[in-house]
């Protein structure tokens, strides 16, 4: 069984005890467990249920293992010839989670 879910603005294809790393997810840090709603699709063996957007009644129940920066990328912008340069990094914040179940309704 497996499912896609939309967190992030991205979507992800997730299956049971799968280890994700989606965009940082504000919570509460004396609860570890996140519930996903918007599942666009799941899968289950030869049933395929598809949501218009959104598949009623499913979740994905994760557990939040951890909060962190992703590696510095580096973005540098210049006009040639007319002495134009601007270096800037960036680090995005993410959310490492672990799919512990797949519910549908």
């Amino acid at each position: 069984m497996y499912a896609v879910i939309k967190t992030g603005g991205k979507q992800y294809r997730v299956s049971e005890g799968d280890v994700i790393q989606v965009e940082k997810i504000t919570r509460d840090h004396d609860s570890d467990e996140v519930i996903i709603q918007e599942v666009l699709m799941v899968v289950d063996g030869d049933t395929v249920t598809c949501g218009n957007p959104y598949v009623e009644g499913a979740t994905v129940t994760a557990k939040a293992l951890e909060d962190g920066r992703s590696e510095k990328i580096i973005v540098f912008k210049y006009k040639p010839k007319k002495d134009y340069r601007r270096k800037q990094g960036h680090r995005q914040p993410y959310t490492k989670l672990e799919i512990s179940k797949i519910e549908l309704n």
